[in-house]
């Protein structure tokens, strides 16, 4: 399946629009990651804990949204867009959310 953030896909025109698709997820940082993030945080440079599930969080809405995608009869996704959210006390919850619109090309 094409997915992309642009509003066509260059060389295949749109035969059918089959609407409005999302996919959700809600992934909790735990403890460990937290520690150690924070002590990132204070020595500098880049928190790998934190981006991996950032990573996985996009890859697990994406793959949802594509899921109900399918389900509609679409073979690609136009004008995807990702929002992300931090959630619950201390912001321990990450929410992304990916929308798009599900298509025929």
């Amino acid at each position: 399946m094409i997915i992309t953030t642009t509003p066509t896909i260059e060389g295949h025109p749109i035969r059918e629009y089959k609407g409005l698709v999302t996919g959700e997820t809600i992934i909790g940082a735990n403890f460990v990651k937290d520690f150690f993030a924070g002590i990132r945080d204070i020595v500098g440079g880049r928190s790998g804990a934190y981006e991996r599930v950032l990573r996985e969080a996009k890859d697990t809405a994406l793959k949802e949204m594509e899921g109900h995608a399918r389900a509609i009869g679409a073979n690609a996704i136009v004008g995807i867009d990702l929002d992300y959210e931090a959630l619950g006390a201390n912001s321990s919850m990450l929410m992304v959310t990916a929308s798009g619109t599900a298509v025929v090309i």
